[in-house]
């Protein structure tokens, strides 16, 4: 099983490359022409599109446009000091409130969600690697994640002009300056970086519940250290910094899909293939312990994905509306397509099956959220719960792995199913851009290969040096008692 896995990883990297290829003379044709505002209007961190209404101008302004192109300034390409009048309070005051609620998905959102769906004698261990996770990566972020991600470099990673937060200020004077980024010109700096932070966090929150019962937590903090550094900033620069290869080729993802959650799904199951199976999966039973953190837990996620997807706006305006709606029709549509799947498949629906269709939705609006209208999120919301339904099923049953908590299932599928369908329903007057399954096949394979190679070079150098895994004992006993001396009466 793990042989055919790995080959099938191998498989999608010369494909991957085989269409990086096919389309070189694509990507400095028509794309190259819109590559310049490809974030800015396609990405979460890029939201300044003050110059696509020049593209589709009338052919008889050209001449206008010229003269005032000569006039006026490049767009800036790296982080820059302005005037504090230059700041938006609406879209400063939106995004401060969208950080929380991103905030709010991982702690304490996505920690219930998953606590509520191990047994009783793991769920503290279960809570405690969401906030150890939360802790870890806000200063990994501060030292060295936001630079290698949001600051220029090359197409595949950035520089280090921000290397522990050195050159964003915010200067008090007779005229208050301070240091905004170049993809988000009309915010403070500083809110852009802990916004992008909260992605940061709950990336590899996500990866926990595919190897949840298993692991060790010391192995998890140095596997959770490097992940981050090594596999989701080059991720986030290459699709969201201009820069960046994917995003230069003209691969749509607003808020997500392949950074945060296809990222993740695969890593996901890359861990769960090294750690092996849980003692007595498929012989004991192994069902939720606390079903309602569970549907407490999923719904603050749905709450707080609105801060995810219409935050990645970056700004207070009627694109941030679209993405708002867009994710709720998606989810309602994911939730009662998995619903009645599942109540056709096994006779009954379950709160366990509704609440994971839910995130399905969620996850696969997520890339397209900024780019579709009614059509394209309702036909989203629906495939992507009842692709997710059949993945963590059939599918894991049928491959015999053991996701124990279906991040795979529901995140790296979930979010493929939404990466793929923005090529096809992506409206151009709503993003600005004409959607490509091609394009975005490229951005997924690129994930897929990228992440599922270094987690899995990650894991075995952590296995060698220290080991991952608890012993059998300790996995009977509990990871809430043996690993952190605790447990729930």
């Amino acid at each position: 099983m793990r042989k055919l896995l790995m080959s099938l990883l191998m498989a999608g990297s010369l494909l991957a490359g085989g269409i990086g290829a096919a389309l070189a003379d694509d990507a400095s044709a028509p794309v190259a022409a819109s590559a310049a505002v490809s974030d800015a209007a396609a990405s979460a961190p890029a939201a300044d599109v003050s110059a696509a209404p020049a593209a589709s101008a009338p052919a008889a302004a050209a001449p206008a446009a010229s003269a005032a192109a000569a006039t006026t300034p490049p767009a800036p390409t790296a982080p820059f000091s302005v005037d504090s009048s230059k700041i938006s309070s609406g879209d400063t005051a939106w995004m401060l409130t969208s950080t929380a609620l991103v905030l709010f998905m991982t702690i304490p959102g996505l920690a219930l969600f998953y606590g509520g769906m191990v047994r009783k004698k793991n769920v503290l261990a279960t809570l405690m690697q969401s906030f150890a996770i939360t802790c870890l990566v806000t200063i990994i972020w501060a030292v060295v994640g936001y630079t290698l991600a949001f600051t220029p470099g090359g197409s595949f990673i950035g520089g280090f002009s921000r290397f522990f937060m050195s050159g964003m200020n915010y200067i008090k004077g007779d005229t208050t300056t301070l240091t905004v980024s170049h993809l988000a010109p009309t915010i403070p700096e500083s809110v852009y970086f802990v916004y992008q932070m909260t992605f940061a966090i709950i990336t590899p929150a996500l990866i926990t519940g595919a190897f949840a019962d298993r692991m060790k937590f010391s192995a998890m903090l140095v596997f959770m250290t490097l992940w981050s550094i090594i596999v989701y900033s080059p991720v986030a620069h290459m699709v969201w910094e201009p820069t960046g290869w994917l995003a230069s080729a003209g691969v749509l993802d607003f808020a997500g899909g392949t950074v945060v959650h296809i990222n993740a799904g695969i890593a996901g199951l890359v861990c769960c293939l090294v750690l092996g199976k849980r003692v007595g999966y498929g012989k004991e039973a192994m069902a939720p312990h606390n079903l309602t953190l569970t549907l407490i837990g999923g719904a603050m996620l749905w709450v707080g994905w609105f801060g995810f997807n219409a935050g990645s706006a970056v700004a207070a305006d009627g694109r941030a509306g679209f993405a708002m709606f867009a994710t709720q029709v998606a989810t309602a549509a994911a939730a009662l397509a998995w619903m009645f799947a599942e109540w056709a498949a096994k006779g009954k629906p379950s709160v366990l099956g509704i609440v994971s269709g839910a995130v399905a939705g969620l996850v696969a609006i997520t890339p397209a959220s900024g780019f579709v209208g009614m059509t394209g999120s309702l036909v989203i919301g629906i495939v992507a719960g009842v692709v997710c339904f059949w993945s963590a099923t059939w599918l894991k049953h049928k491959l015999g792995y053991d996701d124990s908590l279906d991040a795979f299932g529901v995140h790296c599928i979930g979010g493929i199913v939404g990466a793929l369908l923005t090529g096809v329903f992506a409206v151009k007057d709503i993003g600005g851009f004409d959607g490509s399954v091609v394009l975005q096949a490229k951005g997924v394979l690129t994930t897929l290969v990228y992440s599922g190679v270094m987690s899995f070079i990650l894991l075995k150098v952590i296995d060698m040096v220290m080991g991952i895994r608890v012993t059998e004992e300790e996995e009977r006993e509990g990871l809430d008692v043996s690993l952190h001396g605790e447990h729930v009466e």
